[in-house]
């Protein structure tokens, strides 16, 4: 499934609009993370294992999102976007969300 921050695809004209699609997560880091993360915030540097688990949480919204573009018959998402917000203080939700299309090739 071709898949883009633009509103259009070079080489390919949109034929059909399927509508807004979303993948959506929430997430809280495992205790593990937790405890790494609050000794790195004393110490300054790189959160690694909040970056992995953000990076896991990005990448299983973007799947939702492709199924349910899937799941209505499109072949393309334009205008991906994603965005995150604390649910509580411990969880986040990140949303992957565009417009599922049917696209072809210009003649």
């Amino acid at each position: 499934m071709t898949v883009t921050t633009t509103f259009t695809v070079e080489g390919y004209q949109i034929k059909e609009y399927k509508g807004i699609v979303r993948g959506i997560i929430v997430r809280s880091p495992t205790i593990a993370q937790d405890i790494m993360g609050g000794l790195k915030n004393i110490v300054g540097g790189k959160i690694g294992a909040y970056t992995q688990m953000c990076e896991q949480t990005r990448q299983q919204a973007f799947e939702l999102m492709l199924s349910h573009a899937q799941e209505l018959g499109a072949n393309a998402v334009v205008g991906l976007r994603y965005d995150a917000s604390d649910v509580v203080d411990s969880a986040t939700e990140v949303l992957c969300y565009g417009t599922a299309v049917v696209i072809e090739p210009v003649p």
